[in-house]
């Protein structure tokens, strides 16, 4: 420090020891610390390239191994779960085929059944229509041949009425024929 003594100025500093900056940018101090550096840098590169770039290397191969593994294992369980998807898929199909034969299969079955229930009540019902025209066909046979005998007696009856007199039986039967 500088202390001021009318118009004189005097120096704390010791004498022989100039300012000349920083002792690290002078020349003359560069040989040692050049030493210094390249002692610096050999011992941390050995520790470094022996101790922990060993493990750290060791520990990023174990990581893409086990990265590599497991892309693996995730590529074979995705081969086999497409594997199995499709075989599923086959299976509903298969499934899906066979009920739908076994419906058509059922549904046939119920249309023949049918079929055959409808041509019995057809065959029953032809044999009651069958024997219902033979009995009316007997009815009115039965009644055509009362229908002479009754316009017989209706023409006996009217003729009768009419004159007076009962006609013969020859006579009514030559009227009618």
């Amino acid at each position: 420090m500088a202390t001021e003594n009318h118009g004189t100025v005097e120096s704390t500093e010791a004498p022989g020891h100039e300012s000349g900056g920083l002792p690290q940018l002078q020349f003359q101090h560069w040989g040692g610390q050049i030493v210094w550096l390249l002692l610096i840098f050999a011992v941390l590169y050995v520790v470094l390239s022996k101790g922990l770039l060993p493990r750290v290397s060791g520990a990023i191969d174990e990581r893409g191994a086990k990265i590599a593994g497991d892309i693996a294992d995730a590529r074979r369980l995705k081969d086999e779960a497409e594997v199995q998807a499709r075989a599923a898929a086959t299976e509903v199909a298969e499934a899906r085929a066979k009920a739908q034969k076994t419906a058509a299969d059922a549904k046939a079955k119920a249309t023949a059944q049918a079929a055959e229930r409808q041509a019995k009540e057809e065959a029953v019902l032809a044999e009651k229509l069958a024997a219902a025209e033979a009995s009316i066909q007997a009815a009115r046979d039965e009644a055509m041949s009362h229908v002479r005998t009754v316009a017989e007696e209706t023409a006996g009856a009217i003729v009768e009425k009419l004159t007076g007199k009962a006609a013969s039986a020859d006579e009514l039967k030559a009227a009618l024929a």
